[in-house]
């Protein structure tokens, strides 16, 4: 019997060295045992694997990449299902053509699970920031369901390279500096949201020594490469193939599902779909263009600048913020990066339609009594049609559904104002606009 040691749980090189080995010498599955290295364990008992023969042997690019994905599956049988595939694949080289295969299905649903944890680690993952300019750091904390730290750290590092970050998990975390990726051991307690500064402190004191730090060769490959890790095969849908019978929804599974949605390009390049927020029942939902970038990194509208904007003129209009519920046309940040930032992009007409269905479906959910559309691209969304701002703006006008809307420039718009004068004389026509819908609302409240 021969048992074979790996260095760690995602040991894919060493895995693939040792497996041609014990293929080229002929040595059946059945005589092969695989454990990983325990470092709280002496290594006793442990086989080395045969000295390779002369000869090789090719195998399809296809079962390299699913044995990549498959091996950072959290079974403790997947070395010797991928060495059972390989031994197979050198006598039968079309097998993974074989969907019925129990093995070739096995394996593909490992991997098929690895790639959705992944994804739910990069649109789940919310960091905090912690310290002030310089000595800011962010953190987050993630209980993945498999062995995907590492994998998925370059994904991070790409998307959030101009501030340094943790992510803390069970298995590993993950640092990034502003220049490479480093792995170091797992925390040893998960901790709620309202402790993760503690959490954090003490494991800088008990493990986090720059000395230790070891930088992951794969992560850092893949972010030289530019290449992130590799997300589900799922392939953009037509929004009407999507939509679910409205009188069933509420905004809890169509934050879920829409967090989901591949109906146009923008979800390859942001972090996370940002969708609306506010009460199930509010009387006024505002509606945005899309989330900026620091939106797009807390997963919440209207947090930034513009969000600040906003906040001050609704308490000037007389309007509490949180009794509103405020979204955006297109729930995906676009944007074009230069170097270390990413400067916004105003979404393109097929984007605003294809993501059209989730404020149909939110006004469906929340069933407002008036729709406040900010700026042109929340205009174009919420009339289906391109709207002009300030030949509609000051008005209600009654939608389709019966619903009244009003039409106002976006925050945003106020703070690229070249000077003083004109940012103050716009501000005031924006909550006079904003005072406007206040009025509609305490109307329409007396005449019911």
């Amino acid at each position: 019997m021969h048992r074979i040691t790996l260095d760690h749980e995602t040991d894919f090189d060493g895995w693939r060295r040792i497996a041609r080995a014990l293929v080229l010498n002929d040595i059946p599955p059945s005589e092969v045992e695989w454990r990983v290295h325990d470092t709280c364990e002496p290594q006793t008992g442990a086989t080395a694997a045969p000295d390779a023969p002369q000869g090789t042997f090719s195998v399809p690019a296809k079962f390299v990449e699913l044995a990549k994905l498959a091996i950072l599956h959290r079974s403790p049988d997947r070395f010797a299902l991928l060495y059972r595939l390989l031994w197979r694949l050198h006598r039968h080289h079309d097998l993974l053509t074989a969907a019925d295969d129990p093995d070739v299905a096995e394996a593909s649903e490992m991997a098929d699970a690895v790639q959705r944890d992944i994804r739910n680690m990069q649109a789940g993952l919310r960091f905090r920031e912690f310290g002030r300019e310089q000595k800011a750091h962010f953190i987050a904390a993630f209980e993945p369901e498999h062995h995907i730290v590492a994998a998925a750290a370059p994904f991070f590092a790409s998307r959030f390279a101009d501030m340094p970050w943790s992510i803390l998990t069970p298995d590993a975390c993950a640092h990034w500096d502003g220049h490479a990726v480093t792995i170091t051991p797992g925390i040893s307690e998960m901790p709620d949201g309202s402790r993760l500064e503690e959490a954090w402190q003490r494991y800088c004191a008990d493990i986090f020594n720059p000395a230790r730090l070891k930088t992951a060769p794969a992560s850092t490959a893949a972010i030289n490469s530019g290449n992130p890790p590799p997300a589900p095969m799922v392939e953009p849908q037509e929004p009407s193939m999507t939509r679910k019978p409205i009188a069933t929804e509420n905004l809890s599974t169509l934050r879920a599902e829409a967090a989901d949605c591949r109906a146009c390009p923008l979800w390859k390049d942001a972090t996370q779909t940002v969708f609306g927020e506010g009460p199930a029942r509010a009387r006024v939902m505002l509606v945005g263009e899309q989330p900026g970038d620091k939106e797009d990194l807390a997963g919440k509208p209207f947090v930034g600048p513009a969000g600040n904007m906003l906040d001050r003129a609704l308490e000037e209009a007389g309007i509490i913020r949180e009794k509103v519920y405020v979204t955006n046309a297109v729930k995906h940040f676009k944007f074009v990066a230069r170097g270390k930032i990413r400067l916004h992009q105003k979404p393109s007409t097929p984007e605003i339609k294809a993501c059209r269905q989730w404020y149909e479906r939110e006004l469906a959910a929340v069933r407002p009594d008036l729709v406040v559309a900010m700026g042109a691209t929340a205009a174009h969304c919420v009339f289906g049609k391109i709207t002009p701002i300030n030949k509609n703006r000051g008005r209600s006008i009654t939608l389709e559904d019966g619903t009244e809307a009003l039409v106002t420039v976006h925050p945003s718009y106020l703070l690229r104002l070249p000077d003083e004068e004109s940012k103050a004389r716009e501000y005031r026509r924006f909550v006079a606009d904003l005072r406007l819908a206040a009025k509609l609302l305490k109307s329409s409240a007396h005449a019911a």
